[in-house]
């Protein structure tokens, strides 16, 4: 076992160290629009009566810090109304009361549909009072008479307004103690509608960001292969017409989903307004750093997403055993206000809201929520070291660093186990251009540790497990990483970064566009319908790739998806690689390295030199359900296998190795490649 403790000398040289950073951190971050933080600030100094609760009203509370006014019901929870900067309330008051700000969950007992739930209190307690700070807490204790009506978990919603800031914490406590009934969480989240003749201008991203469609304008619109793709055919405003609106369009990477929301731009003289959804962790999410999940969406609609099966399927859903005991504190997330006079450019507001993010990262973990059940800073853990990276038919098999690899510790199981666990904390980071890297804030309890690098293929796990306690530092040797590899490479195509965005990504229908990515090259793959493309590229034949000749940038599409044949039927379709191998075959086995990105209700089979052989030399059987192609992504869950074929099934001369999706029921299925490797075996002539 490589790990051991440090010494109280470096411990002290090393928080040394680390504050001196986050303090050059900080110091870096917080420049920000002059005008806009300055009339924030004044704001922040009219706040002299501190925080006030009124819970006069038997079914109503009012939380106001000065700043921002929450109305909730009493017990249940539910948010009534904000109110911020003269609006009365900025969520949509026209909608019922559970239906403008709550906390829901998709689950189901095993072997039954899913269901959504809206979460409500029955029980209300004050945490804390004072007038610096308020905690509420709206809880509800399962029962045996709920039955199948109710997710069996005890929740505790939490909320927490401070004096001086523009905005509240919220957080959620699920806990399962001993003797409840089986179940399967998909989804937990915490939803904000918004006023809906208001807000209309939507950020995630400094490149993603536009003024949006309204609900009316989809509610008129034409609903295309999913409910959640609807073409405007009607809309208010004509510059939106012929548009396509998908809330997937907008999802994003939990390392990414840090900070998105909305902006009113109202078209009297009042104030911008800014509506914004931080994280400033993603430790409590699911499914590690690259899982994609959803932001904010017409609507208005803003949600705090805290786990989901969305790009992933059930593989990643929790799912519980009767009497398996359960707790997790999930956030606290930071609704943040901020506002502009027309004078000031609306776009500040976004500018701000980034500015805010990054202070409350370094303010992560906060040392404020009163639940024990969420660890401060100075009960949580590091762990550091170095990972080097060893492939012995490349650069000469040299040890080389790790540069840039994503770098991660989360509950204990197999290689690649973290893409699929959803029920414990994780803690991700990337290593640094030689392969050093630095986890804090890690909660205590027991994990593995993970990793994964841009550019070799495979998983790396450490051999032993890592205890985490209060406080404690663990620094790692370096650690070497030696990917999968059976012999020298014959030809590759792709990239090994567990994505299919370097191949082949067409052009969208003119007729089925959204125009915010017309100009983003990067971001082409969230145009709609880009998978019907392959029929009008393919309408009779097949994909043929030539190694050596043809590019995989240009000549490999994005997705191996079905072919459409008109009336709502498909047909399998078949790709195949073309290659020469101009020497003698060497004796032993051939591997092919077969790196998947996507998977989506498919059933790829392999065959070489034979497209009819049956069985296939390989086939993964049904799997995936990621769902990726239609919800507009490049990667759901990602899969490597390494398929070893005998030296007697190639030819010296001209060899195809046949890929072929034989699951053919509608335009989704399918498979996207990462990343293929052929490698002859280092072995004697035939």
């Amino acid at each position: 076992m490589k790990e051991k403790v440090v010494g109280w000398r470096s411990k002290r040289v090393f928080f040394l160290w680390w504050l001196c950073f986050l303090l050059g951190v900080c110091s870096e971050k917080t420049t920000s629009r002059r005008g806009l933080r300055e009339t924030l600030a004044k704001k922040s100094r009219t706040s002299n009566s501190g925080v006030m609760l009124n819970s006069n009203n038997r079914q109503q509370l009012v939380v106001d810090n000065g700043i921002v006014a929450v109305t909730f019901s009493k017990p249940e929870g539910y948010i009534l109304g904000i109110s911020y900067n003269g609006i009365h309330n900025i969520l949509e008051d026209e909608n019922e009361d559970q239906d403008r700000g709550y906390l829901d969950v998709v689950w189901n007992t095993p072997g039954k549909p899913s269901n959504c739930q809206r979460i409500y209190g029955t029980k209300f307690s004050v945490i804390a009072a004072d007038e610096n700070m308020v905690e509420v807490s709206f809880s509800r204790t399962w029962t045996s008479s709920m039955n199948d009506s109710s997710v069996p978990m005890n929740i505790d919603m939490r909320y927490i307004f401070r004096n001086g800031d523009s905005g509240f914490y919220s957080y959620a406590i699920f806990d399962r103690p001993e003797g409840l009934p089986a179940a399967e969480i998909d989804q937990i989240r915490i939803v904000f509608k918004l006023k809906k003749d208001r807000f209309n201008y939507m950020a995630i991203s400094d490149e993603r960001q536009r003024n949006m469609p309204t609900m009316r304008d989809r509610e008129a619109g034409q609903i295309l292969a999913f409910p959640e793709a609807v073409l405007l055919t009607r809309p208010i405003s004509p510059k939106f017409r012929g548009e396509v609106d998908d809330k997937y369009q907008y999802s994003c990477e939990n390392k990414d989903n840090n900070v998105h929301g909305w902006i009113s731009v109202d078209s009297s003289n009042a104030p911008s307004v800014g509506f914004w959804m931080i994280t400033p962790s993603n430790e409590f999410r699911n499914a590690g750093p690259i899982k994609q999940d959803l932001t904010s969406h017409v609507g208005p609609i803003t949600l705090a997403m805290f786990m989901s099966t969305h790009y992933a399927g059930k593989e990643v859903t929790m799912a519980f055993q009767q009497g398996e005991t359960y707790k997790k504190v999930f956030g606290p997330v930071f609704a943040y206000f901020n506002n502009a006079s027309r004078e000031d450019d609306i776009l500040s507001l976004w500018s701000d809201a980034v500015q805010q993010q990054s202070k409350e990262v370094t303010s992560w973990p906060y040392d404020f929520p009163k639940s024990v059940d969420f660890i401060p800073p100075n009960q949580r853990g590091i762990v550091l070291g170095r990972l080097l990276v060893q492939d012995r038919y490349f650069r000469g098999g040299k040890l080389l660093y790790a540069n840039n690899a994503y770098v991660g510790l989360a509950l204990p199981g197999d290689e690649g186990s973290w893409q699929i666990e959803s029920k414990g904390y994780q803690f991700w980071t990337r290593a640094d251009t030689k392969g050093f890297f630095l986890i804090n804030n890690i909660v205590p309890g027991d994990y593995n540790f993970y990793a994964w690098i841009p550019g070799f293929i495979g998983d790396y796990r450490y051999n032993a497990t890592i205890t985490i306690t209060q406080g404690g530092v663990i620094k790692l040797d370096s650690l070497v990483y030696v990917p999968p590899r059976n012999g020298p490479t014959l030809w590759e195509i792709g990239f090994p970064d567990r994505t299919s965005a370097e191949f082949y990504v067409p052009d969208p229908y003119p007729t089925l566009m959204n125009k915010l990515y017309n100009e983003e090259h990067r971001d082409k793959f969230r145009q709609y319908g880009l998978w019907e493309r392959y029929t009008d590229l393919y309408p009779n034949d097949d994909l043929v790739y030539t190694v050596g000749v043809s590019k995989y940038r240009k000549d490999w599409f994005y997705a191996h998806v079905t072919r459409s044949t008109g009336n709502k039927t498909y047909q399998p379709t078949t790709w195949q690689i073309v290659f020469e191998h101009p020497n003698q075959i060497i004796r032993g086995n051939y591997t092919l390295q077969l790196a998947l990105a996507c998977t989506a209700d498919a059933d790829l089979q392999v065959r070489v030199n034979n497209p009819s052989a049956n069985p296939p030399d390989f086939a993964t059987g049904k799997m995936g359900g990621d769902s990726a192609i239609a919800r507009h992504g490049v990667h759901g869950l990602y899969r490597l296998f390494s398929i070893n074929v005998p030296s007697d099934r190639f030819v010296k001369g001209t060899n195809t190795i046949y890929l072929r999706q034989s699951r053919a029921m509608n335009p989704f299925q399918g498979v996207m490649y990462d990343y293929i490797r052929l490698e002859r075996p280092p072995l004697t002539l035939i």
